[in-house]
């Protein structure tokens, strides 16, 4: 019913940036909080940067200062600016988000995830 599509992952170079962005679509009736999650190999899943309805943020210790979480409400879209990486942020990282359907109930989905490389 509700489809999260991640791009801009790729290769990048430590001190590099990469802009990650999800566009989310289907029957939504709204879309509350919104997020990006990451999981590096061997490890388990783990919270990147959450951002609500009315933009209030949060950010894991280890990217603070670096990441900026931003959404557009009427595109059901969610961007994560990353700069100044490091090879320890190299992950697949996953586009999370709280929908209420329409007609529905509220679930939370996720996207197909989108691979980040830092290393020179």
């Amino acid at each position: 019913q509700v489809q999260l599509v991640e791009s801009g992952g790729g290769l990048v170079q430590p001190g590099g940036s990469l802009r990650l962005s999800c566009a989310a679509s289907g029957r939504i009736f709204m879309i509350y909080d919104m997020g990006w999650y990451r999981q590096a190999p061997g490890k388990q899943r783990e919270l990147v940067a959450t951002i609500t309805r009315g933009d209030m943020t949060t950010y894991a210790d280890s990217v603070k200062g670096r990441f900026t979480i931003s959404r557009d409400n009427a595109k059901k879209t969610v961007d994560l600016q990353m700069t100044s990486l490091k090879p320890e942020d190299t992950a697949v990282y996953y586009c999370n988000a709280d929908v209420k359907v329409a007609l529905g109930p509220r679930t939370d989905y996720w996207g197909q995830g989108t691979q980040v490389t830092v290393s020179s």
